[in-house]
């Protein structure tokens, strides 16, 4: 199936209120710019020196997110275009994209990741880490950034039971921070394999890459 295909098959299938990310980490601008004709705009990458490099070859009203693990000395590459930042997982990281998003005189939305899965390999906030965030006064301080949602990733398994208990723990952690942040739109949750669960319980944004492009090499 081609890429254009595929997208307009998963994007037929969502729901209107979710979001669909496709992620083109590792492939070519070719295969991009495929998806680009088929009408997506919304492109999530892991790296951000190859996100610079997409961004400065591809049209300028592509919305690139960053959806990978954020080293805090590569913030200002991506500082002056980035849509939006998906796997916040520290207020130290927070402050490093605040910073630099003021030198662009730019408000950078984020996301902050939270630790869901049963895995020690993913990062993340755990739960009394982001209640600890939100009951600081630290954020206030931070008028660069604006926290627009929560992302987390399930364990990778095929017990569906477990996915499924992994993304309503985030969906509650979502209702009871909503209060405290007016913007919080987004539940970032869900990939290839479990985004239909993800729906089910709640995700608004999904991160789809090897269903759209075909698997990585």
């Amino acid at each position: 199936m081609s890429i254009k295909d595929s997208l307009i098959k998963i994007k037929e299938s969502l729901p209107s209120h979710v979001q669909l990310v496709a992620v083109s980490k590792t492939k070519p601008i070719a295969d991009i710019e495929e998806a680009y004709a088929a009408g997506q705009r919304v492109f999530g990458e892991n790296k951000i020196q190859e996100m610079t490099e997409k961004q400065e070859a591809l049209p300028k009203d592509i919305e690139w997110h960053m959806i990978g693990h954020i080293q805090r000395n590569k913030v200002k590459y991506m500082a002056a275009y980035v849509a939006l930042i998906h796997g916040v997982d520290s207020l130290k990281l927070l402050k490093e994209i605040n910073k630099q998003a003021k030198k662009h005189n730019r408000v950078i939305p984020c996301l902050l990741q939270v630790h869901i899965a049963e895995e020690d390999t993913k990062f993340g906030f755990d739960g009394n880490e982001l209640n600890e965030l939100i009951s600081s006064n630290d954020l206030e301080a931070l008028t660069n950034i604006k926290i627009v949602g929560l992302m987390g990733m399930a364990t990778f398994t095929e017990n569906e039971q477990q996915i499924r208990k992994e993304f309503q723990q985030l969906k509650s952690l979502f209702e009871k921070i909503k209060p405290t942040f007016p913007h919080l739109l987004h539940l970032s949750m869900g990939m290839s394999g479990d985004y239909k669960i993800a729906i089910e319980e709640g995700s608004t944004m999904i991160r789809v890459g090897s269903s759209i492009f075909g698997s990585r090499n």
